[in-house]
């Protein structure tokens, strides 16, 4: 098997029984914001898209999912792997800029076509990408792979069971604005900051020693930012107030807790020559090039960002011009209402209004009174701030997703009182009926799974209220307190409450004697 990195989780895999073309993202996302670390601008975009017998988009992030690219370079008649989401709008998006062939699978259910074993595992759960994300396995025969871009929870033991993993692509660095745009004394940030770093590097060093892959190699990010308003978001940031670890970081930190896992890097352009057990990568950079990309990272940025300012430029002239007041809120009034009279899970969760400032205009959102309208003085314990051009431009595209355009490009400001609430940022990524009645449904599913487990001498739920992931796998208990190692989230299991986001209590109880340890 022949794998040659493409930048971000780009991969161009092939195989004696075909190729597949993963994730092919160049061009920058979520309003010029995200650029690909480092530089793949200059790959043969047009040999990959016609060369290639698959085509793998895992999900609908516009740094995995280009249509530029995808429109421009890929042939058309290329057999897409559909994974198996529970909308069919990554199915519509392909469609639109000219894909016919669909292999729709199922998840976690292999597939075999002309000796290439491949398995999709579909993740559908509200927090996962734009309503799915998902990982791509493969196995030629003599090689497996596993290309997880930014799908968590897994099923390790499907995957396990698929077969033996001999090169694994690991998900490894930041791809959220927590803590970045929220207001904050700097110290506080930096403190998350940091905390959020290690988690992502925890994380992923779950997988990796539950994966026990013969071969590992940091994929899946991270971006740059180009853009000046942007620029200190780089890396660990200016004070270290920023998430974003980069593969040599991530290699280095392994090499110290992990000695024994064989981890290569991988840039764009790199080819890892895998066959079973035995791994060879050779560079197109240089060792001089490699050591300017990290060594002098911020001057390799500023070269890079000189190379960009026309596309830069080209992205802020295609935006659209800030509504008038009156034309602004009614728009928002009429598209969000509607929404909010069917979301009784999300409203209930949100539990307040939000106050949205689009430039100097303040808008509320009450959740509880399902309405949209001018701010009037409340008390709003969530806050959103942007620019009135971004706002606009997501109301002219109807864009269903404000994750995948306006909070995924930093562009913005947030404050609140007391912790995370996941179901502010669910709404802002479900601006559809179809959406918004998928996640009703599914947070109604989960209050209805009443399974428990015994873990440590306690009898808690199965399933973490955050993204459902099995705390008979994830959980750990230490001093009465149950945290899922998957995302960090924590639970005092003496009351059942939740320490990191308001209204996802747990249930939970002691053991009765003799029933478990303790």
């Amino acid at each position: 098997m022949r794998v040659t990195g493409l930048g971000h989780a780009g991969l161009f895999i092939e195989t004696a029984a075909g190729s597949v073309l993963c994730d092919p993202w160049v061009n920058p996302a979520f309003f010029g914001s995200w650029f690909p670390f480092p530089d793949n601008s200059g790959l043969d975009w047009p040999y990959y898209g016609q060369a290639a017998d698959y085509l793998y988009v895992s999900h609908l992030h516009r740094d995995h999912f280009d249509a530029e690219n995808l429109s421009r370079n890929v042939r058309k008649d290329v057999t897409v792997l559909l994974p198996a989401f529970a909308t069919q709008e990554l199915e519509h998006e392909l469609r639109a800029l000219g894909f016919t062939d669909f292999l729709r699978t199922r998840s976690g259910e292999p597939v075999e076509r002309d000796g290439l074993r491949i398995m999709v595992t579909a993740l559908t759960g509200p927090g996962d990408g734009p309503i799915g994300d998902s990982a791509l396995s493969l196995d030629d025969g003599e090689t497996v792979l596993l290309n997880q871009n930014d799908a968590h929870p897994l099923d390790i033991q499907a995957i396990r069971e698929f077969g033996e993993v001999d090169a694994y692509f690991v998900q490894f660095s930041g791809a959220i604005w927590y803590p970045m745009v929220y207001e904050m004394p700097l110290k506080a940030k930096r403190e998350f900051a940091a905390r959020k770093r290690q988690g992502q590097f925890d994380r992923a060093v779950r997988y990796i020693d539950a994966v026990q892959a013969k071969h590992v190699f940091p994929n899946s990010g991270p971006p740059c930012f180009l853009d000046d308003d942007l620029f200190e978001f780089n890396g660990t940031g200016s004070d270290g107030e920023s998430i974003f670890t980069d593969q040599q970081e991530f290699l280095a930190q392994l090499a110290e807790e992990r000695p024994r896992t064989s981890a290569h890097l991988m840039l764009p352009g790199s080819v890892a020559e895998v066959d079973g057990s035995d791994c060879k990568v050779i560079h197109s950079h240089t060792a001089g090039q490699i050591e300017q990309i990290f060594g002098n990272k911020r001057e390799y940025l500023r070269d890079y960002a000189r190379r960009q300012q026309d596309v830069l430029a080209a992205e802020r002239a295609s935006r659209s011009p800030a509504l008038p007041r009156d034309q602004l809120v009614a728009a928002l009034k009429q598209w969000w209402e509607p929404l909010m009279a069917r979301a009784d899970g999300i409203c209930a969760g949100v539990g307040g209004p939000l106050r949205l400032n689009v430039d100097d205009v303040p808008i509320v959102i009450d959740f509880p009174a399902r309405q949209v309208r001018e701010w009037d003085g409340e008390v709003c314990r969530y806050t959103l701030s942007t620019t009135g051009d971004l706002v606009a431009t997501n109301i002219a595209r109807r864009e269903v997703d404000w994750s995948n355009s306006l909070l995924l490009s930093l562009r913005f400001r947030a404050s609140r009182v007391g912790p995370y609430n996941e179901y502010v940022y669910t709404f802002f990524k479900c601006l559809s009926a179809e959406r918004i009645d998928y996640v009703e449904n599914y947070y109604a599913a989960a209050q209805e799974d009443d399974e428990d487990i015994e873990l440590d001498g306690w009898r808690v739920q199965r399933r973490c209220p955050h993204l459902q992931a099995d705390l008979s796998r994830f959980g750990h208990i230490e001093d009465g307190v149950l945290t899922c190692t998957m995302h960090g989230w924590r639970y005092d299991l003496s009351t059942g409450r939740c320490l990191t986001a308001d209204n996802h209590d747990i249930r939970a109880a002691r053991a009765a004697s003799g029933d478990g340890p303790g």
